[in-house]
């Protein structure tokens, strides 16, 4: 089985995978001050709910955009499953060329799920992640890593009018009953939800334009199941792209030596 790891900024997504099949998936906060004794304690304890012995862990693969847990993870990684982890990065073939003028600069999460969705559409595609920031990503017909778009994500901009503004509170993020808000949340639902719908659909839109190809636009991230149905120029929604592009780039990174025992050195 191999267990694939995102570490993101607010949170972690775990995957088990049997061969290409996703058995069992978390989210865990993301915590730079936590320790790895303290990460090891919570999957252990998801292993032994979802009836999985860690010792049929056989891979562990690792991505990440928050530098102090990746060390972290790889300490779990050897105490607790006994193997040498895979972090992408330099040194490790994803099988898709990135034409970013620095692609060190490009974060990871960004190319396993260019990778995933290139894999899944076969054909140009734009990624977009509904996490922490809203990231576009754009990969050509010949399934090369182009660039991409950053902007604010929703919650980041909920959370900017409470703290900018004197009079406006933290609202919930939903569709609210009417686009022409009766009261002031009303009205700030109305602008982040419909204004967010706004951006996305541009965005994709200049995209589309710019690729000269048919493209497959996929949605992933948190926010994404709340406005894919809402956003036409989304094809498909693929909640697990990035536990999915792990398991492709570990495949194509497969060790050939067994496992490193426990006692061998960091990595």
């Amino acid at each position: 089985m191999l267990l694939a790891v995102d570490i993101g900024n607010t949170s972690i997504a775990v995957g088990l995978f049997r061969q290409a099949e996703l058995v069992a998936r978390w989210k865990l906060k993301s915590e730079p001050g936590k320790t790895c004794d303290e990460y090891a304690v919570v999957l252990n304890g998801l292993f032994q709910l979802s009836g999985v012995e860690t010792g049929m862990v056989r891979g562990f693969i690792l991505s990440s955009v928050v530098p102090p847990l990746t060390p972290v993870f790889q300490k779990v990684s050897r105490d607790i499953f006994q193997i040498r982890s895979l972090v992408v990065g330099p040194g490790l073939k994803t099988g898709m060329p990135i034409l970013y003028e620095n692609p060190g600069d490009v974060g990871a999460d960004r190319i396993v799920s260019s990778v995933a969705a290139y894999d899944k559409a076969r054909q140009a595609c734009v990624i977009v992640d509904f996490g922490t920031a809203t990231t576009f990503d754009a990969v050509s017909a010949r399934g090369e890593y182009l660039g991409g778009a950053i902007a604010p994500g929703i919650q980041i901009s909920a959370e900017a009018l409470d703290l900018r503004t004197a009079k406006l509170p933290r609202v919930e993020i939903r569709k609210p009953d009417q686009v022409i808000g009766r009261t002031t949340v009303g009205s700030m639902q109305s602008g982040l939800y419909y204004g967010y719908i706004g951006l996305v659909s541009n965005i994709i839109r200049e995209m589309r334009a710019s690729l000269d190809d048919p493209v497959t636009v996929l949605a992933t991230g948190g926010a994404a199941e709340m406005f894919a149905r809402e956003i036409p120029e989304i094809d498909l929604f693929q909640p697990d792209l990035v536990l999915m592009g792990l398991r492709i780039i570990f495949e194509r990174n497969r060790p050939t030596r067994p496992p490193a025992p426990r006692s061998a050195s960091p990595d």
